[in-house]
């Protein structure tokens, strides 16, 4: 006779600071977990991007190049290759062994804000400030990119790809979503200016930040509204929005200094994170773990379920 199975582990949500870096780099503008939650990569405002592995507390590598703050960065899928962006208007690809700039991409008019690569690390796409999306080809000499994709009225917050689309948020509200393979855009109007977009990890829904303090859920394919979860704070700046690795949870950053997770089904406020007393900028969930990274000023906070045992 066959027996049942066991019921399934409520998950668990990080809710224990387990280790504080001081990252050096003045004001921490974003955190990123690389592609199997290993190591991480911060973005300073002192022109700077480092490579750290998290769980020990050791700093890897520091990569110098970018003229101004970097913004945002990103690691390939076999961890050979950088990318990062910032406000001196440029992309540039990076070795992570040797620390040098292998490409820079210049051609957006402004601060470039999120950066991300494909599955396959061939292309960078990247979202700026002069509301444009740039798609830049890592194995050609061509200086301009390959695609641009200029729907967006206003500045260019968040870019996010799954294998055949981009997403992309915009300071004009609109959240757009773009399928590369059937060669067409889909566009939900949110109403307040986004700050961050992501995908679930069942690749169905969308969630999206914006600057009227509210997150919200919305169906991939229909634009349906599913969900709105507030609480925290956000007027003013750019803030981070996350969803836990089994998409049970959707958390933000908040600019009273905390970090906010909600039920994914029920909207109720399951825990609020005390990471400190000024804006939380940036968040990064780990790929298959109950796991947080969350920069405030010059620090990222690693945190992670209570039961957690170090090794």
């Amino acid at each position: 006779m066959a027996f049942p199975l066991p019921r399934p582990t409520r998950p668990e949500l990080p809710q224990r600071r387990v280790r504080t870096l001081e990252c050096g780099q003045g004001a921490v503008r974003a955190v990123r977990f690389n592609v199997d939650g290993n190591y991480c990569l911060t973005c300073g405002s002192d022109k700077t991007l480092k490579l750290w592995n998290p769980h020990k507390g050791t700093a890897l590598r520091s990569y110098q190049g970018h003229g101004y703050e970097v913004l945002d960065a990103a690691g390939s899928f076999d961890n050979s290759h950088l990318c990062s962006c910032g406000a001196d208007k440029t992309v540039a690809l990076w070795d992570v062994a040797t620390g040098q700039v292998l490409r820079k991409y210049r051609g957006h008019a402004g601060k470039v804000n999120c950066v991300q690569f494909n599955e396959e690390a061939t292309i960078i796409v990247s979202g700026s400030i002069d509301s444009t999306v740039r798609c830049w080809d890592c194995r050609s000499r061509r200086p301009d990119p390959v695609q641009l994709l200029d729907e967006a009225k206003d500045g260019v917050s968040s870019v996010k790809l799954s294998n055949q689309e981009i997403l992309s948020g915009s300071v004009d509200g609109h959240v757009r979503r773009y399928d590369l393979r059937a060669g067409q855009l889909y566009c939900d109007y949110v109403g307040s200016p986004i700050t961050c977009v992501c995908f679930s990890k069942d690749g169905q829904c969308t969630l999206a930040a914006s600057l009227d303090s509210t997150l919200r859920l919305l169906d991939k394919d229909t634009g349906e509204l599913l969900g709105e979860y507030k609480g925290h704070r956000s007027t003013t700046y750019r803030l981070d929005c996350v969803l836990s690795e089994q998409d049970t949870h959707v958390g933000c950053a908040s600019e009273d200094g905390q970090v906010y997770f909600w039920d994914l089904v029920e909207g109720s406020l399951a825990r609020s994170l005390p990471v400190g007393r000024g804006v939380v900028q940036s968040l990064s969930f780990h790929p298959t773990l109950p796991c947080l990274l969350a920069a405030t000023e010059g620090q990222v906070q690693l945190w992670h379920k209570e039961s957690f045992q170090e090794q």
